[in-house]
């Protein structure tokens, strides 16, 4: 058996490879590792051997711990995201290029949100005539086809990712402001539902639980900047379409903003309430694919399993942390206790 910390972040390639040798590989969460190595002798000192101890002291001494598996659909899955984000990202730098050399050739006639046939018919009406006007336009027409060919690409991904989505079988895109593109993500990321307990759990990896910062009397709390932030940017993303749209979402942002919270306040309320009908669509989504489990396994649901697929992101907050190795058996005696004689007075 093989034990590897993050073996979904920095150790991904090394536990991808062992799988594809037909290795057994479980997954150390980087807090137990850390925890054993603060109790150890090294003082927490940091090194590749007392990495590789405190490693094989949890794989060792603790039960539970993630069995990694190949899910090639979950792979192709999350690189195709990657993919289309980064397109996307490069969509984002070809239009300001574009809007750049536009409002040079255009003075005054610039725009915000400009589309590709926008941008033709502004560009058909330049005809300048000195060098430098023409070597803008021409450097504007070769962004504009750079821009053409982007969004072609991002369009045929996300054609894909639907298509992915829908064979895996999950109905996440039921869920309203929910796309192809949110649901190949949190897929991806996700993995095995299993992982978490409970909403609460889920919801604390998401990063959409707020943190306790009560003092006192004082009873408050404040924004949660840990989690996954891919997931909670994509969780933003449909609070903000259900906003736009007349959904239950949006009644619930505005009872929400009657019972006096600020905007930001009403809409962290929302994300949270999605995040907890994106769980209970994930749970359903197990439960249809093996309806064979019916007793409730060690996720608290069922159908849960501690096997999970190599490409799972781990959870960053006390979602995937197993308790410390138990105490040692003891080896001394235990010492026996007399009980003792009341005083008695003597004459």
């Amino acid at each position: 058996m093989w034990a590897v910390e993050g073996a979904n972040g920095v150790g991904r390639p090394l536990a991808q490879r062992l799988l594809e040798s037909g290795e057994r590989v479980v997954d150390v969460p980087a807090k137990l590792a850390a925890r054993v190595r603060l109790f150890d002798s090294g003082h927490n000192r940091k090194t590749d051997a007392h990495d590789a101890h405190s490693i094989a002291m949890v794989a060792v001494r603790t039960k539970g711990l993630r069995v990694l598996r190949i899910d090639g659909e979950l792979e192709a899955m999350r690189m195709l995201t990657d993919r289309r984000e980064a397109l996307t990202r490069r969509r984002v730098q070809t239009v300001d290029r574009l809007q750049a050399l536009l409002a040079e050739l255009l003075p005054g006639q610039a725009k915000r949100d400009i589309t590709t046939g926008q941008a033709k018919r502004m560009l058909a009406t330049v005809r300048p005539r000195n060098v430098a006007g023409k070597t803008r336009r021409r450097i504007a027409a070769e962004e504009l086809t750079e821009l053409i060919a982007v969004e072609a690409k991002i369009k045929k991904a996300t054609a894909e990712l639907k298509a992915m989505v829908l064979a895996r079988g999950s109905r996440l895109m039921d869920i309203h402001g929910v796309g192809p593109v949110v649901a190949a993500r949190i897929l991806a990321d996700v993995g095995d539902v299993a992982r978490f307990a409970d909403r609460n759990r889920f919801a604390s990896w998401t990063g959409t639980a707020p943190l306790d910062a009560s003092s006192g009397e004082q009873n408050r709390h404040r924004l949660s900047r840990a989690g996954n932030r891919r997931v909670n940017h994509m969780i933003h993303i449909a609070a903000v379409t259900q906003l736009r749209l007349d959904t239950e979402g949006r009644a619930y942002y505005r009872r929400k903003r009657g019972e006096g919270k600020k905007p930001l306040e009403a809409i962290r309320c929302l994300k949270r309430r999605i995040s907890d009908a994106i769980y209970r669509q994930l749970v359903e989504d197990a439960r249809r694919a093996m309806p064979d489990l019916v007793e409730a396994g060690p996720g608290g649901h069922c159908g849960a399993t501690q096997e999970s697929s190599a490409v799972d992101l781990p959870p960053h907050i006390d979602t995937s942390d197993q308790p410390l190795p138990g105490p040692a058996p003891t080896t001394l005696r235990p010492i026996a206790t007399t009980r003792k004689r009341p005083l008695t007075a003597t004459g």
